[in-house]
């Protein structure tokens, strides 16, 4: 068995790419940096700005309220279960409310078909922007983490279209 001092030396293509993964790390040090900073500015200035829900409910059934409450908002429901009971309001607009163990609404989905009757996207989730799928379809989701839930709008992209609005809690 041999033992050679031999010193370790990079090549040209090796140096390349270390100079190059060091500039990424840099960068992407900045971008982190830049973004944890205009954060701290955002809450320095809006302390006592919380970001309100735009929409909350729908047809006056909230997240939390019991199946029997539901049904007394929106009726009896065309497919009724434990878990989830959906309801045709139109020949546009049909919604599902789904429950937990404990018979209390945990998500709330509307569809509307052709888009009739849907509410404009910036009164669900404000002003941002939607984010364009590459099929033409549009997506944006709003989370409300001082009160637990979410919000997503849904549009797909095809000649008639459905708008899918959806709020949700979580733990």
């Amino acid at each position: 068995m041999r033992n050679s001092i031999r010193k370790p030396t990079l090549s040209v293509t090796e140096l390349i790419f270390f100079v190059i993964g060091m500039l990424l790390l840099l960068a992407l040090a900045r971008i982190v940096t830049g973004q944890t900073e205009a954060q701290g500015v955002r809450a320095a200035n809006g302390q006592a700005q919380v970001q309100q829900p735009l929409y909350r409910e729908y047809r006056s059934v909230r997240l939390g309220m019991t199946a029997a409450e539901v049904r007394a908002k929106l009726g009896e429901p065309t497919l009724k279960s434990d878990e989830q009971d959906f309801f045709v309001i139109s020949a546009n607009e049909t919604a599902q409310i789904a429950y937990n163990a404990a018979q209390k609404v945990v998500t709330i989905s509307t569809d509307y078909a052709r888009a009739v009757g849907a509410p404009d996207y910036r009164s669900v989730v404000g002003e941002g922007l939607l984010l364009q799928r590459p099929d033409g379809s549009v997506f944006r989701m709003v989370m409300y983490d001082a009160e637990r839930f979410w919000v997503s709008y849904n549009k797909s992209a095809t000649t008639a279209p459905i708008v899918t609005i959806t709020i949700g809690a979580y733990k």
